[in-house]
Order: structure tokens, then C-alpha cells, then sequence
């Protein structure tokens, strides 16, 4: 398995990104839209004999912190530690770039996405009901104290 980083991504990266994220997310395609202007966007996908196994998506949304935006793994290549790998080739990054904290947001029904990101050192700062009235938690890693 590869990772790889990028700072926009080419079409054929993004196909199989939106095919990873029609698996994990019901079928949903990913608005490319939301790509569009994002400062700092940083994309890494990991890569099994040229087939994209898995993604994690995230952009600065103010002065030293990065979002942590989106993310997921198909699920053929779930289990062998791949969102992992993914997490932290993006905290390294982040810190080579001066960021100190990554914050991310998850739901309560995304439990191993949540378990996922305590168990890499991420803090629950509070939940809130998001305008499309979901129940979200707010994750936030200092990444000073890797």
C-alpha cells in the first residue's frame, strides 16, 4: 500500500475517491463543489495496485487549525488499519506546515470513526445540532502534544 498527498486533485484521483465515498457513505457522491477555494486543502489517498482504497480530505479554517473534513475507507480494504495510516500521514503534515490543532466533526452513529479519533488523541469539545439538524460531536487534537 502507498499514500499519497495532494494539493488539488486530478480527475482520475477523484473518480476513485467518489467511488470510496459512494461505498461509505450509502451512495452519496461527493459534491465536488465543496472542493472548490478551500485554503490549505490537503488530500491523501491510499492506493492498492493502482486501485484507491481509501481517503481523508481536510483544508485550514483559521490560523492553525485544519479541519479535518472527510474521510473513509472502502469497505473491501476496511480492518487493516488504513484510516490510521491516513490520520497520521495528515497530523504529520499538518505539523510540518505549523498547524497545532486538527479538528474534526463526527455523529454519534459513525461510532468507530469516533472511537478512531480518541484513540488518536482527539478531545471532545462539545456537540451541536448542524443546520440540517444532525446531532454532531466537535473533535479537536493538539498536535503539540505528539
Amino acid at each position: 500500500m502507498e499514500v499519497l498527498k495532494f494539493e488539488s486533485l486530478p480527475r482520475e484521483i477523484l473518480d476513485g475517491i467518489q467511488v470510496v465515498h459512494q461505498h461509505v457513505f450509502e451512495g452519496d457522491r461527493l459534491k465536488e463543489s465543496k472542493l472548490d477555494n478551500k485554503q490549505g486543502f490537503l488530500a491523501f489517498v491510499s492506493m492498492e495496485d493502482g486501485i484507491i482504497t481509501g481517503f481523508k480530505l481536510g483544508y485550514e479554517v483559521e490560523e492553525g487549525v485544519f479541519y479535518s473534513w472527510l474521510g473513509g475507507v472502502h469497505p473491501a480494504y476496511q480492518n487493516r488499519g488504513i484510516a490510521s495510516i491516513l490520520m497520521k500521514a495528515q497530523h504529520e503534515e499538518c505539523k510540518k506546515r505549523g498547524y497545532q490543532r486538527v479538528r474534526t466533526y463526527s455523529r454519534n452513529e459513525r461510532k468507530t470513526m469516533l472511537i478512531l479519533n480518541i484513540k488518536h488523541g482527539f478531545d471532545v469539545l462539545e456537540t451541536l445540532i448542524d443546520a440540517k439538524g444532525r446531532h454532531k460531536i466537535v473533535l479537536e487534537k493538539n498536535l503539540n502534544n505528539d
